[in-house]
């Protein structure tokens, strides 16, 4: 007898209705096809095409995906379902720090799996414990809050800085509850940290989306420190280096003049390093450039090295507002997660390592410069680190599309005329020689998009 057919007799053997034995067998024998049709799917979708054409009919429609099914990835190459070689300049959008299976990473999850997975938030575990001391102690914070994801993460922070105004201001009636955010900015999709994004197509399907946020010129003080000194402004959103908004790095200028008008006003600052933090700049966290330091900071991407988590970090000013029931999360910081976690961050976290993405870096950015500087289409390299984007005069998606005809991936950012270079740390100059030789071989097809 089969574990399918088991459970069906366990079930209705001891039914006192005909009726229900009879609708009981009709929904397991529909549950058995359905079953049997996934498995056959399994074993006969060996092709990109069957892969592709079954998943258009079951996924709701939110991606446009590239025409590529992946299957298997070591270090920096990524392979699809027919075993062509891919050089990943994504990381799945900045995430894969370590590159893909990295030993010491697997070593970490697997001996967790093993032992404890999950057990909520209502319980003290130690690889929780473990990862939340490692950022504290390498931080401007004292205390941590953890998530899913970075959007989640920006929604902790907007809550966390309302009910500190709320906090700060014990016998006012309307404490200051608006945030600024700047141009090109992205800080996620759900409801709160969507009405933070500037572009205007990811809020617009899903408006009223959360009101009191205004949108200022990125880099411009003169009317971010008008605005602060209103009054009016619970906290600004600032991303020192713009990922999804095209690359641009902001001035030490505009971000000390964003520290000093909060400070005066009372407002909280906080930087979202979910794409540039953790060792893509060079520095472990972006601002560390800077020497400015904000009171809230979220992180995600690299974190725990392609699963799922979010960081807010705070100071104890801002954690003092906080109280029991106020935010929480089932799944977040679950013990699999933060051991992974606490392994990508002991590597990212290594001065040697990060001296070599800073070398990287360099490396790269001054390649790509020589190589595709000369090209008509190529207005900019920028970045810093290993975030860096090809500013184009034309929309980027050619050039991709010809890059991943080549072997190589990448991302656009900004307009869509942006491309975005964010391979895993771990990539050796060999393997950026031969990206950039991808991308120089690729230009040419630019010129079709002036013809079209």
């Amino acid at each position: 007898m089969s574990y399918l057919s088991s459970i069906f007799l366990n079930n209705t053997l001891s039914s006192p209705s005909s009726t229900h034995l009879h609708r009981s067998f009709n929904n397991a024998r529909s549950n058995c096809i359905r079953i049997t049709s996934c498995l056959n799917m399994e074993v006969q979708a060996l092709d990109s095409t069957s892969v592709m054409e079954e998943s258009n009919k079951v996924f709701v429609g939110t991606y446009a995906r590239a025409p590529l099914v992946l299957s298997s990835g070591k270090g920096c190459k990524l392979y699809d379902i027919e075993g062509r070689e891919y050089l990943d300049l994504t990381s799945g959008i900045a995430v894969n720090a370590l590159g893909h299976g990295d030993p010491d990473w697997i070593k970490a999850v697997t001996q967790q799996a093993h032992i404890l997975t999950h057990v909520s938030n209502l319980y003290y575990t130690l690889p929780q414990l473990e990862l939340a001391k490692c950022l504290v102690a390498s931080s401007f914070a004292d205390r941590v809050f953890f998530s899913n994801s970075g959007t989640e993460a920006n929604e902790a922070a907007i809550k966390f800085a309302r009910k500190f105004q709320r906090f700060s201001h014990p016998d006012e009636k309307q404490p200051p509850v608006e945030f600024i955010a700047f141009s090109n900015c992205f800080h996620g999709r759900t409801m709160g940290a969507v009405a933070l994004t500037s572009k205007e197509h990811y809020r617009s399907p899903f408006e009223p989306v959360m009101p009191g946020v205004t949108f200022l010129e990125y880099g411009n003080i003169q009317a971010a420190k008008e605005l602060i000194e209103s009054g009016k402004i619970a906290a600004v959103f600032v991303e020192p280096i713009q990922g999804e908004g095209g690359i641009y790095s902001a001035t030490q200028e505009f971000l000390q003049a964003l520290r000093t008008a909060c400070d005066s006003a009372g407002s909280l600052l906080v930087f979202d390093e979910v794409q540039c933090g953790l060792g893509r700049t060079g520095h472990l966290w972006a601002h560390e450039a800077y020497g400015i330091y904000p009171d809230i900071m979220t992180l995600a991407k690299p974190l725990a090295g392609g699963l799922p988590i979010g960081a807010v970090l705070v100071t104890e000013r801002v954690a003092a507002a906080i109280n029991y029931g106020d935010h929480g999360s089932t799944f977040a910081g679950g013990p699999l997660v933060c051991n992974a976690a606490v392994a990508v961050l002991d590597k990212i976290s290594g001065p040697g390592f990060l001296a070599s993405v800073t070398k990287k870096g360099q490396y790269f950015k001054e390649l790509l410069v020589k190589k595709l500087g000369g090209n008509s289409h190529v207005r900019e390299v920028r970045g810093v680190g290993l975030i860096i984007g090809v500013d184009l005069d034309v929309p980027a998606s050619l050039l991709v599309e010809a890059c991943q005809q080549s072997g190589l991936l990448v991302l656009t950012s900004g307009k869509g005329n942006v491309v975005r270079l964010v391979p895993p740390l771990t990539i050796t100059e060999q393997e950026l020689d031969h990206a950039a030789e991808i991308l120089f071989n690729c230009l040419p097809v630019l010129d079709k998009t002036i013809k079209n």
